[in-house]
């Protein structure tokens, strides 16, 4: 079994590497190299995504996987905005450390 957070971290390592390197071909690097405005209408795009296959869920209408695959969809697209920014995933987990105590 995977630990939690184990993905997200490999996930931030991959993100970060196409922001260093830049692969041609790379649906991250399109998002980078469109700046800060695209990245941040696509966290809101896949936040909004969320919130309805929530309330879809919650009517019945909606199967519960798919409030699972907006959110990987809303993570994946954060991380992006994170790194388009220069914020570093440590950053975040260190602020998220600081509310816990």
């Amino acid at each position: 079994t995977t630990p939690p957070g184990a993905v997200l971290g490999q996930l931030w390592a991959t993100i970060v590497s196409r922001a260093a390197e830049r692969p041609a071909g790379s649906y991250t690097t399109t998002l980078l190299d469109d700046g800060v405005d695209a990245c941040s209408r696509k966290v809101t795009e896949e936040a909004t995504e969320v919130l309805i296959a929530a309330k879809d869920h919650q009517a019945g209408t909606g199967p519960p996987d798919r409030v699972v695959e907006e959110s990987a969809d809303l993570l994946y697209h954060l991380l992006v905005l994170l790194a388009e920014r220069g914020v570093g995933l440590k950053d975040v987990e260190a602020e998220l450390s600081r509310r816990a105590d």
